[in-house]
């Protein structure tokens, strides 16, 4: 049975820090459990209004849920016959305004990627990446919505126009002989982000070991990073665009920071182990940057993998101090994702089951809880 809050007592000491744990005024509080789906869910989305919460399953469908109820809204694919699973959604930034709005990004095991219209239900646009029996496991969009990206097996990442559907860039390494050769991935790709403020910049992170900073424009990577062993979606970059976080899957040293200018390690944020799971380690497989909405909102990071089976969410402004954690859970956690306005946290996993938490102050705490609020 899965735990929820902000239980330290369920965290065994770990003697390479000394001290008192930070603390934070942050607390996390249940909202809604979708569960009972037919198959794990391999990724999990917020629309930009926040209103819905859609859902790449291990089936290969895609549903769509109310996020305020949970209950179901559309089911935009009913799976593959393969049974290939769904294995990464974005969807597309609301930008100016002037686009047609909840458009839904999908791609799957098979190589497919497809646009869909949420509201509708309807399937806008669908192409298959190159390369044989390319399985496509990393979507992004710029942050504008003009461009998409999306990487897989073939250890490419291929930027496309939204508006025209065409192939722009081709980002891989390999080219050249020796000591010329071009720096880029060696193995699977399983997560890319488009840099906040220069769309020409994308990161990406996969198997080998590396993150690679790619320049659409010259077509190759103008920067490595190694270190980092990404088994899921857990590249992030924060949205002044100085730092890569990057989620792990490995018992040390799961979730980092980057100096995006320099490509060194900032910061690796500490991760104790859970007594529920008997001091099992978390690997990880999803990390992520809360959202950075107009009023300011101190920055939270949420990250979660299997081993111990957990999320956990940290607060940056207060030395990473742990907000709350979604623990006992029965199976890996393989995806997460915040809300358009850093309120609300969706885990999903491989229990077949969507949990949304809602993000609250101190004060808020206080009134349902009375006395708890510093606990």
């Amino acid at each position: 049975m899965a735990t929820f809050g902000n239980v330290e007592a369920q965290l065994a000491p770990d003697p390479a820090l000394s001290g008192p744990a930070p603390t934070t005024k942050r607390k996390l509080k249940p909202s809604i459990t979708i569960s009972g789906l037919a198959a794990e869910v391999f990724s999990v989305r917020f629309s930009p209004d926040g209103k819905y919460i859609a859902a790449g399953c291990g089936d290969g469908a895609v549903r769509v849920f109310n996020a305020k109820t949970g209950t179901v809204s559309q089911t935009l694919s009913t799976g593959s016959s393969e049974g290939l699973p769904s294995t990464i959604l974005r969807f597309r930034p609301s930008g100016d305004g002037s686009r047609t709005k909840n458009v839904l990004l999908a791609a799957n095991a098979m190589g497919v990627v497809e646009h869909w219209h949420v509201t509708s239900g309807k399937c806008l646009h669908s192409h298959v990446e190159e390369g044989a029996d390319n399985q496509v496991y990393a979507l992004d969009y710029a942050p504008s919505g003009a461009e998409f990206a999306a990487g897989g097996k073939d250890c490419a990442i291929r930027v496309y126009d939204e508006d025209t559907r065409k192939l722009k860039a081709t980002l891989k390494g390999g080219s050249g002989y020796g000591i010329k050769a071009s720096a880029g991935h060696s193995n699977r790709i399983f997560s890319c982000k488009f840099h906040p403020t220069d769309p020409n910049l994308v990161v990406s992170g996969g198997w080998d070991n590396t993150v690679q900073i790619w320049d659409a424009r010259a077509g190759a990577s103008v920067r490595s990073l190694y270190g980092p062993h990404l088994c899921g979606d857990a590249i992030d970059v924060s949205a002044d665009g100085s730092k890569i976080l990057t989620g792990s899957w490995r018992p040390e040293d799961q979730l980092q920071l980057w100096d995006f200018g320099t490509g060194t390690l900032a910061e690796t944020v500490p991760w104790t182990s859970s007594l529920i799971q008997q001091r099992e380690p978390c690997m990880v497989y999803a990390a992520q940057f809360a959202k950075a909405p107009k009023n300011g909102t101190e920055p939270l990071i949420a990250a979660g993998g299997s081993g111990a089976n957990e999320a956990r969410v940290f607060d940056c402004h207060a030395n990473y101090a742990m907000v709350g954690t979604v623990a006992g859970l029965e199976r890996g956690v393989f995806t997460l994702d915040f809300s358009p306005d850093g309120k609300r946290l969706a885990v999903g996993g491989g229990d077949a089951t969507i949990r949304v938490l809602d993000i609250i102050g101190a004060d808020e705490w206080e009134l349902e809880r009375p006395g708890t609020a510093a606990n």
